[in-house]
């Protein structure tokens, strides 16, 4: 297949979505077993959780915005059952690169399959990032038997976006269906972080009950974001606004978590914090084009 190239015209956007999954692939196949999408459509209320990634495009088109898509390999923690095909997440994206940005996304209990299969992804297939959910897959990212695998990632150079914080996956279950929320604590990433400088890291959604933590880590490391998905702005924690006024203002990211919720749901929510008009566009836009790299292409 054709390696994925952008198109997108950063002039032509209001903003960039950082966090969008591809919920199934043109198989028909979803990357998770079926009672999390019913346990997580009932704790987000959302309405539909598998729309095709050439309808998430169109919906994007519509509102003038750009998007980041991906899915998830879980297949240890999930007894084997395999994740969408990256490829095809690629290939939408390619057909839809006036809007959409694919991220690749790698078992990190696979070892050194895993290494190669993210080599593959970024070079073949021009995956422009990668996606980790700790609690979904089973791993503590801070184990050192892991390492090797940051340390291909930071080689290869592109960003990794991780789950942290509370989980609707699972959520309302018995024992939650063995999703551990501890391995989503931003402190694991933070020594991650620290002992990988040059591994841009985006720490996905507020991370309650952590947020403390999660500010002071992304204050702390020049190479830690946080993106907003998962919540309606309207229940952030309010610490991360007051910091994404001004402490935080060039790390933070807009992200949806749709289609789990929807950017015209979450955008009028944003549109009542007390954010400042002038740290706004870096949140909505800004911020991501210069950490994805969009503005060298716009110029190249």
């Amino acid at each position: 297949m054709a390696k994925y190239e952008s198109k997108i015209d950063v002039s032509a956007i209001s903003a960039v979505d950082v966090h969008v999954h591809i919920e199934m692939d043109d198989q028909g196949h979803k990357p998770m077993p079926e009672v999390f999408y019913e346990a997580s459509a009932k704790y987000f209320k959302s309405e539909d959780r598998t729309p095709s990634i050439d309808k998430i495009a169109e919906t994007y088109r519509d509102l003038g915005m750009a998007a980041v898509v991906f899915t998830l390999d879980a297949r240890t923690q999930f007894d084997g059952h395999l994740p969408n095909s990256i490829d095809d997440v690629v290939a939408g994206a390619l057909r839809n690169n006036d809007v959409l940005l694919p991220f690749g996304s790698v078992d990190p209990r696979n070892g050194e399959a895993a290494i190669e299969e993210a080599k593959r992804q970024a070079h073949e297939l021009g995956v422009r990032g990668f996606k980790f959910h700790p609690s979904v897959q089973g791993f503590d990212p801070s184990d050192r038997q892991f390492y090797p695998l940051w340390e291909a990632l930071e080689e290869i150079g592109l960003p990794i976006l991780s789950h942290t914080g509370q989980n609707g996956m699972g959520a309302g279950l018995p024992g939650g269906a063995g999703i551990k929320l501890g391995y989503s604590n931003p402190l694991l990433l933070d020594e991650v972080a620290a002992d990988f400088p040059h591994l841009p890291i985006i720490m996905a959604h507020p991370s309650v009950p952590w947020q403390d933590e999660a500010n002071s880590i992304a204050t702390h490391k020049a190479n830690v974001y946080i993106d907003l998905s998962g919540w309606s702005p309207k229940y952030f924690p309010e610490s991360l606004v007051r910091q994404s006024n001004n402490v935080l203002k060039h790390k933070v990211l807009f992200g949806t978590d749709y289609p789990l919720i929807p950017p015209t749901k979450w955008l009028a929510a944003f549109e009542d914090l007390p954010i400042k008009d002038e740290v706004r566009p870096l949140i909505l836009k800004d911020n991501a084009v210069k950490l994805l790299g969009l503005d060298q292409e716009a110029s190249a």
